[in-house]
């Protein structure tokens, strides 16, 4: 009988997970002080970097970085669309804390109700994030980064 195991691996063989490294920046500085620069501007910029560095960090994330972006931009009278924003932003942290092999210490709850105490969602988001680029130490923004999960 012939052989009918494969010898070489096809298309649906493992490949070792792999993404691009994010940047670090200043929590104090995206909370606080570009913003006030910008006049508010800074922040939608912020937010929808982040969603684009995560979407590229791990594509097994479906993110939206313009949605994301417009949904504060354009619903952020609503109250109730900016938090589920900040909620499903929190999530996406967390799973890239966990991607990372990292202990996941993003909250998504309070990524959605720090929003009330002075904007600090933002501070904390940011250093969540930036907690996964320290877990690659030496590695540029956009350059390839293995994936632990």
């Amino acid at each position: 009988m012939a052989n009918t195991q494969p010898t070489e691996p096809g298309p649906n063989a493992a490949a070792p997970l792999s993404g691009l490294a994010m940047k670090r920046r200043g929590p104090v500085a995206v909370w606080l002080g570009l913003p006030i620069i910008t006049l508010g501007i800074y922040q939608l910029v912020w937010y929808y970097k982040i969603h684009k560095e995560l979407n590229e960090y791990d594509r097994r994330q479906d993110l939206s970085p313009a949605g994301s972006m417009l949904v504060l931009l354009f619903l952020s009278w609503t109250l109730i669309a900016p938090l589920i924003s900040f909620h499903n932003t929190g999530k996406a942290i967390a799973n890239a804390q966990r991607a990372a092999g990292l202990q996941v210490t993003c909250s998504p709850a309070a990524s959605t109700w720090l929003a009330f105490v002075f904007g600090i969602n933002v501070w904390y988001m940011q250093r969540e994030l930036n907690r996964v680029t320290e877990a690659y130490p030496g590695a540029a923004p956009g350059t390839q980064v293995p994936l632990a999960a």
